[in-house]
């Protein structure tokens, strides 16, 4: 990749459209959910070295976070902190009396729901929806702390990418993950660091001045690192990416550095108006789809149980596949986007929607 230059402003635009950038970051960003709803339908732990979908999302938001930072920091801030938080807070009115209902009893630590720079609490009956927050949690402290991450960046742009992979081999291999909330944040932050700053490096021109065969050497070598810790330091025998999080770290690094590197043009899509309104609509309700999508699958269950009763169904075996639930819990997701979707807009400010 070529040399660091010590840099003061974004680098121009590419020669790559802005639009057609964009409905690249679109594409990633809804493969990025469906991959996301589907590991969490079957479970397959090969998902995630096919798409690390996580590392892709935190790469694109790092991305847009460094275009927005182009204005004043604090509003900056203010302003992604909003339309992360009023989603959350429609999602915590909705779940939130529901968990005590089915016997969860609130602490003081409820107030992570109002800010979650920890882990939300909740009770078993609701964990399935609510673990997902770590993922809003950790893109909440990536804001936070964004204008500094984004100066240091800039002072030396290869070299603080490249040690941005050092916390966590620290924290996987040396002093280990503290317990409780904070030691959770740590490690998801130090997790995707790299991809985060990726999108540092991809907005600020970095990725576009190295050469491809380059980036495509330091990528592969990163992914067999990331495949090799992962067989040798399998979680309860398993290698998913989920649950080794030093393997997550270094295949998610380059997998996403080469997604970023090798962008290629999307023309094709416009000509096919159906999914290309399919991509928008899912990037316009991105947070909304990833909040309700635990939910759907929860809901997709008992539905599920009813459609046993419709006899032709029952005799074709159809009900048994995860296919069906899979199926079930988009239709659902499309639901939750009709009914709370339009929250996105008013976070953003913008006039209230059914459907962007």
């Amino acid at each position: 990749m070529a040399g660091a230059h010590r840099r003061t402003a974004p680098a121009p635009a590419s020669p790559v459209g802005a639009a057609v950038r964009d409905r690249w970051f679109d594409v990633l960003r809804a493969c990025a959910l469906v991959r996301v709803v589907a590991y969490h339908t079957f479970a397959w732990p090969w998902l995630g070295y096919v798409f690390p979908a996580m590392g892709v999302m935190f790469a694109l938001a790092g991305s847009l976070m460094a275009r927005s930072l182009e204005r004043p920091a604090l509003r900056v801030v203010r302003g992604r902190l909003r339309r992360l938080l009023v989603p959350v807070w429609a999602f915590a009115l909705i779940l939130g009396p529901a968990m005590p209902a089915h016997g969860w009893r609130p602490g003081w630590d409820a107030l992570y729901w109002v800010l979650p720079v920890g882990d939300p609490p909740g009770n078993a009956w609701g964990e399935q929806a609510w673990a997902v927050l770590w993922y809003l949690r950790t893109y909440l402290w990536f804001v936070l702390l964004s204008p500094m991450l984004l100066r240091i960046f800039r002072l030396a742009p290869l070299p603080v990418l490249a040690l941005s992979l050092v916390p966590v081999v620290l924290l996987e291999t040396v002093t280990g993950v503290p317990d409780g909330r904070p030691g959770a944040a740590l490690s998801d932050l130090s997790v995707f660091l790299f991809c985060w700053l990726l999108g540092f490096a991809h907005r600020d021109g970095v990725l576009d001045r190295s050469r491809t065969p380059g980036a495509v050497a330091v990528a592969l070598p990163l992914m067999a690192a990331g495949a090799w810790w992962a067989l040798r330091h399998p979680a309860d025998g398993s290698a998913d990416l989920d649950d080794v999080p030093l393997a997550q770290a270094l295949w998610s690094a380059g997998f996403v550095l080469l997604l970023l590197r090798l962008r290629p043009r999307l023309d094709a899509l416009a000509r096919h108006p159906p999914a290309d309104r399919a991509v928008r609509v899912v990037n316009a309700r991105a947070v909304t789809v990833y909040l309700w999508h635990e939910v759907a699958l929860m809901a997709s269950v008992p539905l599920i149980d009813l459609l046993w009763r419709v006899e032709f169904l029952e005799r074709s075996g159809a009900l048994d596949s995860l296919w069906v639930q899979f199926a079930l819990a988009w239709v659902l997701i499309g639901a939750a986007v009709l009914c709370f979707g339009w929250v996105e807009d008013v976070a953003a400010r913008r006039r209230a929607r059914l459907l962007p």
